[in-house]
């Protein structure tokens, strides 16, 4: 979090650019984004009995802080950190984040397997459904940033369009794989917070967790199509 609120200063104060918007956007999504996943999971992990936190902590600290780094180092030198295969090094270094991800998504998909497997009797069921729903879509829609990295290009009618929308910059012109990518990541904040503190009943909550679902897939294939999520009255 504290890496998330440098790096938004910086876009501030600083004047490097990549694809025309500040270098430091991206690092600072995806620190904010590690901040949320490590809040998320803390919260989660408290309810498995006998489940190695330690083993889980480095890993997401190794894999996840080695990819903040190299982002925050590309961002300095405004060079690309994904998608950059001009050189041997940077390839080799966007296949080892690809890597760390892939590594991470499915050690998530493991703690979600041990949610559905798994014995709870002193949560809510709605809640316990909130949990392994939320992490399911995390996973399926984390495996989806390998169709951005499969294209070398997020955007679906131009070459990385960065339309400047708000922070996370989604093209305003063509269709935009982020937005699925984003949405989808984070159903596991977004529907245990509202079944918990809202909903409080397990039907609403595998209802509301399907329409999450469905939105983020609805948003996927308007970026195939090479629509725009919100498009510029330009």
């Amino acid at each position: 979090m504290v890496a998330a609120l440098i790096f938004l200063v910086l876009t501030r104060y600083t004047t490097t650019k990549v694809f025309n918007v500040s270098a430091w956007y991206k690092p600072f999504k995806f620190a904010f984004s590690t901040f949320l996943y490590a809040w998320a999971m803390a919260w989660y992990c408290y309810y498995l009995p006998d489940f190695n936190i330690g083993l889980f902590n480095w890993s997401i600290i190794l894999l996840l802080g080695f990819e903040i780094i190299y982002i925050a180092i590309q961002a300095n030198r405004g060079q690309l950190s994904h998608f950059n295969l001009s050189t041997p090094v940077y390839a080799t270094l966007y296949s080892l984040m690809a890597i760390a991800a892939s590594l991470v998504t499915i050690y998530t998909a493991y703690i979600a397997l041990l949610f559905f497997k798994g014995s709870f009797p002193n949560l809510p069921e709605y809640y316990l459904w909130s949990i392994r729903l939320g992490l399911l879509i995390f996973v399926i829609f984390s495996f989806q940033g390998f169709l951005m990295g499969s294209r070398l290009n997020h955007s679906v009618g131009a070459q990385n369009d960065n339309s400047n929308w708000f922070i996370v910059g989604w093209s305003k012109t063509v269709g935009d794989l982020r937005v699925a990518h984003f949405i989808g990541m984070h159903a596991m904040q977004v529907i245990p917070f509202i079944s918990y503190y809202v909903l409080k009943n397990t039907t609403l909550t595998i209802i509301v967790s399907l329409f999450y679902a469905a939105i983020a897939i609805s948003t996927l294939i308007q970026a195939l199509q090479g629509k725009p999520l919100i498009k510029s009255k330009s």
